[in-house]
């Protein structure tokens, strides 16, 4: 395995948009970064399990993926178009009652098993980069704390970017929702090209 292309493949997967880094960008723009750590932490905690679970069951996964990648494409591009349609015709709330719902622990986790750039990232990291030339326990664990932490640290600077930028997104709102959005659907599509 080379280290370089392993990094690389690592960081710009992990700091590019997707589900994740626009979630919690969108978030901390309209509750600020403090209110947005509790779903930083529920994705990074998913991206930990999905990691684990991807190191352990590659090679059931190597056996099935041609059965399930197709289904798993579908399903997380039309949740893809989905989130870019709710973020295209979001309207601005201003009442209280809205202002003290955000994301949450949980719903950050549970997001990660239907986000399919997550599985796509561990099933593709630890089938290519990982297995082939490690695959003691203490490997696969070591390296899954890696992916989850660069992923983490990915989905945590996406959050700081949105809530340092908090007056400029305010003013641009629709211009910017409608940029993430077109993002997303280039994710989606991305991934239905490549299935």
């Amino acid at each position: 395995m080379t280290l370089l292309s392993f990094l690389l493949y690592v960081f710009v997967t992990a700091f590019t948009p997707g589900p994740n880094n626009i979630m919690v960008m969108l978030s901390a723009n309209k509750y600020g970064f403090k209110r947005t750590i509790k779903f930083c932490l529920g994705v990074g905690t998913g991206f930990l399990v999905i990691m684990i679970l991807c190191s352990y069951l590659n090679v059931l996964l190597k056996n099935t993926i041609p059965k399930i990648e197709f289904s798993m494409n579908i399903f997380g591009s039309i949740y893809m178009l989905y989130l870019a349609l709710k973020i295209i015709f979001s309207k601005e709330k201003n009442n209280e009652r809205d202002d003290k719902k955000n994301y949450g622990f949980f719903l950050g986790m549970l997001l990660q098993f239907i986000n399919p750039k997550v599985v796509l990232y561990g099933i593709t990291a630890t089938s290519t980069f990982i297995i082939p030339f490690n695959n003691s326990n203490f490997s696969l664990i070591l390296y899954s704390l890696f992916l989850a932490f660069v992923g983490f640290a990915g989905t945590v600077c996406w959050s700081v970017f949105g809530s340092l930028f908090q007056i400029f997104l305010t003013r641009y709102r629709n211009q910017f929702n409608m940029v993430m959005a077109l993002l997303l659907l280039y994710s989606a599509v991305s991934i239905l090209l490549e299935s």
